[in-house]
């Protein structure tokens, strides 16, 4: 059992955005679906969904229109190697999906993700100030993180 869950606020998209991020992620299931009781004005649509993204729980509520997502608060995704890259960040913004920069997007809800190859922070880590800011300038560049043109800001 998880300690500590995310819980992502929809409108009354909650049990959709379940099963778009379930399709994505490998080992990633659906744990729940609370609907409305009967006699509710929304009897029968889901209230609460628990969902597994590989292996990590979470939460959507269909909470109503009052609260939106935003940039201060996001989802980051640790990847191998480009192909990975490619795959979680095309994923996410099909549909209505908007890529920002430096590994941002938001998806069709408005939730924003990280797409990050574990070169980035390595590369950006480096106990080279020079190669790290190379690094840096060449990522302020990208929207979706190029792993090859990182690795050749930080030779220089």
């Amino acid at each position: 059992m998880q300690k500590i869950t995310t819980c992502l606020w929809f409108d009354d998209q909650a049990e959709e955005a379940m099963n778009f991020y379930v399709s994505i992620f490998k080992n990633s299931k659906v744990l729940s679906v609370m609907r409305w009781p009967e006699g509710h004005a929304d009897e029968g649509k889901a209230l609460v969904t628990t969902f597994e993204l590989d292996g990590v729980q979470f939460q959507a509520l269909n909470g109503g229109p009052q609260f939106k997502f935003n940039e201060a608060m996001s989802q980051s995704i640790d990847c191998k190697t480009q192909e990975e890259v490619d795959y979680f960040w095309d994923r996410l913004i099909e549909g209505g999906g908007e890529p920002s920069q430096c590994s941002w997007l938001k998806d069709k809800f408005g939730v924003s993700w990280q797409v990050v190859p574990e070169q980035l922070p390595r590369l950006l880590l480096d106990p080279d100030r020079a190669k790290a800011g190379r690094v840096m300038s060449a990522m302020m560049e990208m929207s979706k993180i190029d792993i090859a043109k990182i690795e050749e800001a930080a030779r220089g």
